[in-house]
């Protein structure tokens, strides 16, 4: 039986331990796993589509994953998490992926901030090609520790095996908990909360921009991904690429220009 090639990439870089456990996971569950990723940070870029170019040409490095992700052919990209899904769609590492995969992120993404995540704007890029993906993101310690990688993972294999079946141009949102997987209470779908897990208030000074962020109210939106993540559940959230708005009833519908 032929293994569906996937492209796994991410916003943390190349060198993040999410990626290394994502793109295990989906070998597991029988994908063919091609892994390209920015070469660095690249987190916040959406679905910018950006690369350093030295001489008119992009660096693109081969690179040896380490467990539990070893032996997966790599590359990382001195480009945004779009941009490698760009590349990647046009043959640039090898065959032509029928999936995208992306994360595993440090740190959620969840509610309408999504918009602003490389590892989600990966996901949406590859759904607005007309592909599937799925994005995943995994929730920190007040602390930054504990980061429960091996928990990610399994979610990701209860999701991995629904994706083949998913429509195309539909890309999966999926946030983790940090929880040992013995703790986590299941997977629950989920819409989207009317604002992100960070907020960043602005405060214009002295002609500079302070920015400072801190983390959403204790008190999330019932129902949304937030509050399922919140309350001990991995949450998943289906999500379009770019697509037209009905037409009907907008002011210029029947516009003719002037005279």
């Amino acid at each position: 039986m032929t293994r569906p090639p996937v492209l796994v990439t991410n916003d943390d870089g190349i060198g993040s331990e999410g990626l290394w456990h994502l793109a295990a996971a989906a070998a597991q569950a029988g994908f063919d796993v091609l892994v390209a990723a920015p070469a660095g940070e690249a987190s916040g870029t959406g679905t910018a589509i950006q690369a350093v170019q030295t001489g008119g040409r992009i660096e693109v490095e081969r690179h040896e994953l380490p467990a539990p992700a070893a032996g997966l052919p790599a590359f990382a990209v001195a480009a945004t998490p779009s941009f490698v899904v760009f590349a990647a769609l046009r043959g640039a590492f090898g065959p032509v992926p029928q999936y995208v995969l992306s994360g595993i992120n440090l740190g959620l993404n969840t509610g309408r901030g999504v918009l602003h995540s490389g590892t989600v704007g990966a996901a949406l890029a590859a759904a607005n090609a007309g592909l599937t993906a799925a994005a995943f993101s995994l929730s920190v310690g007040a602390d930054g520790t504990g980061r429960e990688w091996p928990t990610a993972a399994h979610v990701a294999k209860q999701v991995l095996p629904v994706l083949t079946e998913t429509p195309a141009g539909i890309a999966l949102s999926v946030n983790v908990p940090n929880l040992p997987a013995g703790q986590l209470r299941g997977l629950r779908t989920a819409p989207l909360a009317p604002f992100g897990q960070v907020r960043t208030p602005v405060d214009p000074a002295d002609g500079f921009l302070w920015v400072s962020v801190g983390h959403t109210p204790p008190d999330p939106v019932p129902g949304s991904d937030t509050a399922a993540v919140a309350a001990g559940y991995a949450s998943v959230t289906a999500l379009r690429g770019l697509c037209e708005a009905p037409a009907d009833g907008l002011p210029w519908q029947s516009y003719s220009g002037p005279g």
